[in-house]
């Protein structure tokens, strides 16, 4: 996005221009006829700056709810900001621990800049790109939040004035996505060094285990469901080793490794009443175990992240099912059982096995009028099935 062109989308002229391109839109008009009407007043990279954010506004919504329709965007700042829920538990916990000062380096459009603004911690937000700069001001201005954003060098800042410092780095290269730590912008190293300090850093959720530093906690964070993202919490900030906390419609729930017995004391079991397939959240963190001793149960295998228990429990850090029958696990047998039970419409969950669903659905041709959900799982080392149903 051309900086001089967002500045302008910030006028009273720019707002308008942007106004009505969010109402042709959702009224419904095609690309061209929205193009056409709105350089009847303005020039084609203002027209292009407008509808950038409408587009990014409306792919916005699923991160951040409502608000995105008050917010600025950059396509790569948008893939990077962190989900509305999730900055807010990060922010509750900072406020918890009497944050009152943080520097956000590399703090992109300002999404987790916003969120801890909101809890009421003084921020400055620090980024080398005058355009995230740009857009992550005007976010805060947008929600009359207090604040400051400055183009710099995050690596090059003194962050000793602050209570806490945050970092974000970007996990993109020119070739795409990056998995590898040194490769981040800033790098590894930066990142080390800087939790040596009261630090977050957010991270991508497939992290090494054993990159993490000692004495720094690793937190999984899911939202509804999905794995989002870890977080690095350091000094003062941590209070554990590990820690998987689950977002759902339910409020927030988290677990640690200090409610984790170790699979020594759980172990392997025969396939019980129920099966729990363990939050995302739960399996990076390596807290199955915990899950399995919170519903008084065990592994079905010791590779295999299902648990289960003879009895029906409730619990946020994983999805149960009461297991009805278990059913052949061989293609042929199990089509014919499924035909034999009338089964049509087929739910297949699966952990530990070759199987791509979408696949084995359609060879299994089922045409009946039931729905029903199997699991497919390796038990004490064995392909198994098992007809279940949700909880």
């Amino acid at each position: 996005m051309d900086l001089d062109a967002f500045h302008w989308l910030l006028t009273d002229d720019g707002q308008a221009l942007l106004a009505t391109a969010t109402a042709l839109v959702a009224g419904g008009d095609d690309e061209l006829a929205v193009q056409t009407a709105l350089r009847r007043t303005a020039t084609p990279d203002r027209v292009a700056a407008a509808l950038t954010q409408v587009t990014l506004r409306r792919r916005a919504e699923a991160k951040l709810g409502e608000r995105a329709a008050l917010l600025y965007f950059t396509p790569d700042g948008l893939e990077q900001a962190t989900r509305a829920a999730v900055a807010r538990h990060r922010a509750g916990r900072l406020t918890a621990f009497a944050t009152r000062t943080l520097v956000d380096l590399g703090c992109g459009i300002g999404g987790d800049l916003l969120a801890a603004a909101e809890a009421g911690i003084t921020c400055v937000g620090i980024d080398l790109d005058p355009v995230r700069v740009a857009v992550a001001g005007a976010n805060l201005a947008a929600l009359g939040l207090p604040g400051a954003v400055s183009v710099a060098d995050a690596t090059r800042i003194d962050t000793s004035p602050f209570d806490v410092a945050f970092a974000d780095p970007a996990r993109r290269s020119g070739a795409g996505r990056t998995w590898s730590p040194d490769a981040w912008t800033p790098p590894w190293t930066f990142v080390e060094r800087l939790l040596a300090r009261d630090a977050c850093v957010k991270v991508a959720p497939g992290i090494p285990h054993d990159l993490v530093p000692e004495g720094v906690e690793a937190e999984w964070v899911s939202d509804r469901g999905e794995v989002k993202e870890a977080a690095l919490w350091s000094g003062s900030l941590a209070s554990t080793r590990r820690r998987a906390t689950v977002i759902g419609d339910g409020g927030l729930a988290t677990l640690t490794e200090d409610d984790d017995p170790g699979a020594a004391h759980v172990g392997v079991r025969d396939v019980g009443g129920y099966l729990y397939e363990p939050d995302g959240a739960v399996i990076r963190a390596g807290l199955v175990t915990a899950v399995a001793a919170a519903v008084g149960g065990g592994l079905v295998d010791e590779h295999i992240a299902y648990v289960t228990s003879d009895d029906s429990s409730r619990t946020p850090f994983a999805r149960g099912y009461r297991v009805l029958e278990e059913l052949p696990y061989r293609e042929k047998q199990l089509r014919a059982a499924l035909r034999e039970r009338g089964v049509g419409t087929l739910t297949i969950k699966k952990r530990g096995v070759d199987v791509v669903p979408e696949q084995l659905r359609k060879r299994l041709a089922l045409t009946g009028a039931a729905e029903a959900t199997i699991v497919l799982t390796r038990v004490a080392g064995r392909g198994a099935a098992y007809l279940v149903e949700p909880l």
